[in-house]
């Protein structure tokens, strides 16, 4: 099928977002909004209705890449939850990206349980041998009653399951944790669960993002109403350590250089473990300054 859409740029609507890494990468919308869209803390798609965008477009949007996008070697597909494409379409999404951006080294996806169980081993397989070779899950907790607080949607149980399909497939994974989702009275609990979680799944990569409150999401409600309350920078550095401490990989990077937090930081454990948890000490002692809260942003 050839493009009949004549196409002088790529077609993005609503908000479209991607994570930190793939800044360099095509970026390459195939639905738009998310599929879950329940999340309390997220404010990103809440006026969009999810929708999976027509072929057309998807090869018109491949075909201007092909002709002018020839130095980037990835391609992020957008919006919250590509995976949960029908698997005949996405295997033609991918094979169409082999056909005409042949130099495209990896494809990447955001994704969740419920669009991961909806795909076989066999089945992320298939898509890793088409290319697909990161996803980006968000476990934001390993705790089961925040979890059902924010409407994330599945347990504890559920994520360690549905993250372990993926790297049974031999898809890399990339993991999302959020610092301050269980307010002040949690966070340690939060931290030590969560991590506990991370050495279960034993992800290639863990990104620590910091909750930012959003007018308008119903967990900004709740800190109006006064029955959430953030943790301060101090206790969100102590969170973050307590959840590095607990986290054991096998050989995994966790990092925090997201913009959205006080203290980026970039380790592999185990091997940097004691020198990142130094690392937080010495900014709990006064010795590291912290991101300013003007530079802060989500």
């Amino acid at each position: 099928m050839e493009s009949t859409i004549e196409s002088e740029g790529m077609h993005y609507e609503g908000n479209c977002i991607r994570p930190p890494p793939e800044a360099f990468s095509i970026l390459l919308q195939v639905t738009v909004g998310c599929s879950h869209n329940r999340c309390t803390f997220c404010g990103a798609y809440k006026d969009e209705q999810f929708r999976i965008k027509e072929d057309d477009i998807i090869l018109s949007d491949i075909l201007y890449a092909s002709k002018y996008m020839k130095r980037q070697g990835h391609v992020f597909l957008m919006d919250g939850d590509a995976l949960i494409v029908p698997q005949k379409r996405l295997v033609w999404i991918l094979e169409t990206i082999q056909k005409h951006l042949p130099w495209v080294k990896r494809v990447g996806a955001y994704a969740n349980t419920k669009s991961i169980r909806m795909k076989s081993l066999q089945e992320l397989a298939e898509l890793r041998e088409k290319r697909l070779g990161m996803l980006y899950l968000g476990v934001e907790t390993g705790e089961d009653e925040i979890r059902k607080k924010v409407k994330k949607g599945s347990s504890s149980q559920e994520c360690l399951e549905m993250g372990k399909r993926v790297k049974d497939a031999g898809i890399e994974l990339t993991t999302t944790v959020l610092l301050g989702i269980a307010g002040k009275e949690k966070s340690l609990n939060h931290a030590r669960l969560t991590g506990e979680l991370l050495s279960a799944i034993d992800p290639n990569y863990v990104s620590a993002l910091t909750v930012i409150l959003i007018p308008g999401t119903p967990l900004w409600e709740e800190h109006e109403r006064g029955d959430f309350e953030m943790p301060d920078e101090r206790g969100l550095l102590i969170e973050m350590r307590e959840m590095i401490a607990s986290t054991k990989l096998s050989c995994g990077l966790f990092s925090s250089n997201h913009a959205s937090n006080y203290l980026p930081i970039r380790a592999w454990l185990p091997k940097e473990k004691q020198e990142v948890l130094n690392l937080i000490d010495a900014a709990l002692r006064g010795e590291i300054g912290l991101r300013p809260e003007w530079m802060r942003s989500f």
